[in-house]
């Protein structure tokens, strides 16, 4: 039966817990009326997150900078764009699952969240190092210099002055960055399965202003690392202080409890296990008998009598057996007879343990021979020149000291460290040879990454079937990796990338549309990987912000974007004699789209008498309808009204 608890629970704790599971950034943390640390809320931070318009208050607090706030609201401000299809461009496009979508990076992830919400697996995104000659993106909430100069301080507000040295253009600088990057962030996290994972590309910088960020908005539980990748194979002789060698990777996870996968044991790795006792249980590596811990596991701590010399061995200084009494017990009589006798041996025991006689515990036995050394000697000859030792043996034919078998088979791979060295993930050279043997020779890009690299992140980060994003996709290089991975072991993976540059269709899509379908010539000619992606342009907006249609952007964009949210697929201009309004038909589905620029455009029998497309079902859009809804159903008629201000008309 469960103890009554004699308070309530904590229930504002509780609920604080809850608010950081979807808002990390706005927990932190305050010293309680006990004087204790403990978790709070920052609602004025949380008010900012819920609120669509920039909320009064100083940004003097925590990691800020000017313009945050508005950072915020435009991660969360919606916007009416569409996906404009381009089948032409794409790879397979009837059968893909992969996207390209040329457009700025901020409203396609907004566009995203509909679709993609908590599905994408891992992000990987290499975005502007902000070095002074690569900054490119000015979101709407960007501030003149002398709106920058007011809000941070460095004019007085009532005689105009400056306060201070003109050193605003430095502070602008790191301030637009922040702010581009920050809302980004804040959606690429909704993006993130529950087991999913972010990897940022950035050099020394922005680094600490980066990390400060993220910290607030995946939480600082969830920072899983600083990888430095080794970008260059010979020094450099920069001119600035120290040379740099590495580039970092931030690697943050959607929950705390993240793990990376294990990467393939390497030929080297392998080479340590061997079989000198036949072992059926295959090749293994000698391992220590001792785990760290004595001080926490003193029934741990004990001797156990040698049974070729008879003499007792100890754990080394604050370690303990590496398992439990009884399954040491039971490994050690695999040799010869053992049993338990209390050796009154605390001195000793507590000498391992790092603590006092008075602390040690008290009646842990040893684990003894139960025959004499002679008998115990000849059975562990016995054994030993058997083979198939005992799991934990003996060294040097047996005279030496104890050790413990490790199973091959039972340990897994390599486990990823934060340093990744150029020999197994490649460098900035051999990516700029990749992209010049994909492109015949051009030099195209000055900043790619190998495929290597991204290869390395998807083998932890990812499993066979994930959804990959990469929202700066750059020359492609995240595309160029997850097909050759696919190709390496047959999996599925799918990707997202998203280029706004004016290389987004020379060179980005231009790169997957050649891996995919191999390039090169004679020796040098590389076999494609196989795949296709869908291509995608963001189009100008097509719903104004009063909900009606934007009649600029032209009928047949109109038309086009009905068709494809209709049916999914490509749109083909008509090609018959039915009224000009017809678009076309799928799944014995006709469609309608009943418009007029200068005038209100009206559903009735007229314009039923002009279709002439049998179908057995017709959807059809206008601007009012003046059938009854018993005859609309009578002749399968779905009427869509079309969203504009007929009033103005």
């Amino acid at each position: 039966m469960d103890k009554l608890r004699m308070e309530t629970p904590d229930l504002s704790q509780a609920n604080i817990e809850k608010l950081a599971a979807l808002f990390p950034a706005c927990v932190t943390e305050a010293r309680g009326e006990d004087g204790k640390l403990k978790k709070a809320v920052n609602f004025e931070l949380l008010r900012q997150m819920l609120s669509d318009v920039v909320l009064e208050g100083d940004e003097a607090y925590e990691f800020t900078w000017v313009g945050k706030k508005a950072a915020i609201v435009e991660a969360s401000r919606p916007i009416r764009k569409t996906l404009r299809p381009c089948p032409a461009e794409s790879v397979d496009w009837d059968t893909t699952e992969n996207l390209y979508i040329e457009g700025d990076n901020l409203e396609v992830l907004k566009l995203l969240q509909e679709s993609y919400l908590g599905k994408v697996k891992m992000i990987y995104i290499d975005p502007p190092y902000n070095t002074g000659n690569d900054f490119i993106y000015r979101d709407d909430f960007a501030q003149s210099q002398e709106e920058y100069s007011e809000e941070s301080g460095q004019v007085d507000e009532e005689t105009g002055d400056r306060l201070f040295k003109n050193t605003d253009s430095n502070g602008r600088f790191h301030s637009d960055w922040c702010s581009m990057i920050y809302s980004r962030l804040l959606l690429a996290r909704n993006l993130l399965a529950d087991d999913g994972v972010i990897f940022i590309s950035i050099d020394d910088n922005e680094l600490y202003y980066l990390k400060m960020m993220c910290d607030e908005i995946f939480g600082m539980p969830c920072f899983k690392g600083n990888i430095s990748w080794q970008r260059t194979y010979s020094m450099r002789n920069d001119s600035n202080g120290i040379p740099s060698e590495v580039e970092h990777i931030l690697v943050y996870s959607k929950k705390a409890d993240w793990m990376p996968n294990r990467l393939p044991r390497t030929e080297k790795m392998n080479s340590k296990y061997k079989n000198p006792d036949n072992d059926s249980n295959g090749e293994w590596q000698n391992t220590s008998a001792f785990a760290p811990g004595a001080v926490t596991h003193q029934g741990m701590v004990y001797a156990i009598q040698h049974p070729f010399t008879g003499k007792l061995i100890y754990p080394t200084m604050s370690a303990c057996w590496r398992y439990s009494q009884d399954a040491m017990l039971e490994y050690m009589s695999g040799w010869t007879e053992y049993k338990l006798v209390d050796l009154h041996d605390e001195e000793e025991r507590a000498r391992i343990c790092g603590v006092g006689l008075d602390e040690v515990r008290k009646n842990v036995k040893a684990i003894v021979l139960a025959d004499s050394l002679e008998i115990a000697r000849s059975n562990a000859e016995r054994i030993y020149n058997r083979g198939q030792w005992p799991r934990f043996y003996f060294t040097s034919g047996g005279k030496g000291g104890i050790r413990r078998k490790t199973y091959m088979d039972k340990v897994s791979g390599k486990p990823a460290t934060n340093y990744w060295p150029f020999s197994e993930t490649g460098h900035t050279d051999e990516a700029k040879k990749e992209l010049l043997a994909i492109f015949g020779g051009k030099n195209i890009f000055d900043t790619p990454k190998p495929a290597r690299l991204i290869e390395r992140i998807i083998q932890i980060a990812s499993d066979k079937d994930s959804i990959i994003l990469d929202s700066f996709a750059g020359s492609g290089t995240t595309a160029h990796a997850v097909l050759n991975m696919n190709k390496a072991d047959g999996g599925n993976r799918k990707f997202i990338l998203i280029e706004m540059m004016d290389y987004a269709n020379s060179i980005t899509a231009e790169r997957v549309k050649r891996v995919i379908k191999g390039y090169g010539e004679d020796k040098r000619k590389i076999e494609g990987t196989g795949g296709n992606f869908s291509f995608y342009e963001l189009g100008e907006k097509l719903l104004l912000d009063d909900g009606t249609f934007n009649s600029n952007i032209g009928e047949e964009r109109i038309r086009e974007y009905i068709w494809y949210t209709e049916t999914r697929t490509e749109y083909a201009p008509r090609q018959n004699d039915d009224t000009k309004y017809y678009i076309s038909k799928y799944n014995d589905t006709a469609y309608y789209f009943y418009y007029e620029k200068e005038s209100v455009t009206n559903l009735d029998n007229d314009f039923l008498g002009e279709i002439k497309t049998k179908a057995d079902h017709y959807v059809i859009y206008a601007d009012l309808c003046s059938i009854s809804d018993k005859k609309l159903q009578e002749y399968n008629i779905t009427f869509k009204k079309i969203p504009r201000d007929i009033v103005k008309l």
